[in-house]
């Protein structure tokens, strides 16, 4: 073979890559606008009435993961499933926005912690890495970071609707939260600069609690509750 010769079948193998990476990049235009959707349902909790209807909040954003599954069956087709990492950082950032949305709608539904099968139950891909195309454990852990961020805003939104036990809570879950991040010994850079954002979500909460307490809040809330 003939040097041009080798730089034309080069050229081949360069465009076939630039052509998978044009249809992934085309797919995940449409999950990014989906997850801006679901974004403005869920964060409208925060405004005025929003906690009345979480309920329906949470509903009408899981009527949109329906969407998000339909948009990864298609993108998990454009290419070999033994190459997901090979093409993982085109949907990496948006993997874990919707790790954050999926998590922040059942704290919202249940106050507890989604589990990653959960997560990708959700968004209809696989858990295990061995069965194609998966939820990497470091973008789910960086989907719960975001969503402690996520809960330190509600935890103050939360006193100015009126409603003085759900810091309380959010302040025992962030809690519980930054004690199994302890656990993990996180050698991803990016990772370990979000965890540490974490701390500042803990010590934003406690201020959020330590000032229901001084204003004698708290009690009052625990008295209705008892």
């Amino acid at each position: 073979m003939s040097v041009s010769q080798m730089f034309i079948t080069l050229q081949g193998v360069l465009t076939a890559d630039q052509d998978i990476r044009e249809e992934i990049r085309k797919v995940v235009q449409t999950m990014e606008q989906t997850a801006r959707e679901i974004l403005t349902v869920v964060q409208g909790v925060h405004q005025g009435s929003g906690f009345q209807d979480i309920p329906k909040k949470c509903q009408k954003a899981r009527e949109h993961f329906g969407t998000v599954r339909t948009q990864l069956a298609s993108l998990k087709i454009k290419f070999p499933a033994e190459q997901y990492y090979r093409f993982h950082e085109h949907w990496r950032f948006v993997l874990q926005r919707l790790v954050f949305l999926a998590a922040f709608v059942v704290y919202l539904e249940t106050e507890t912690l989604v589990t990653r099968e959960a997560v990708a139950e959700i968004l209809g891909i696989e858990a295990d890495r061995e069965k194609g195309f998966h939820l990497d454990i470091e973008d789910y852990l960086s989907g719960v970071l975001t969503l402690a961020s996520e809960l330190s805003r509600l935890a103050v939104n939360s006193v100015t609707a009126g409603d003085y036990s759900r810091p309380l809570r959010i302040s025992a879950f962030i809690n519980e939260l930054d004690s199994g991040f302890r656990l993990l010994n996180l050698k991803n850079d990016s990772l370990r600069k979000r965890y540490d954002g974490l701390k500042y979500d803990v010590k934003k909460i406690e201020e959020v609690v330590y000032d229901l307490s001084i204003r004698g809040l708290n009690k009052e809330t625990a008295s209705e509750e008892k």
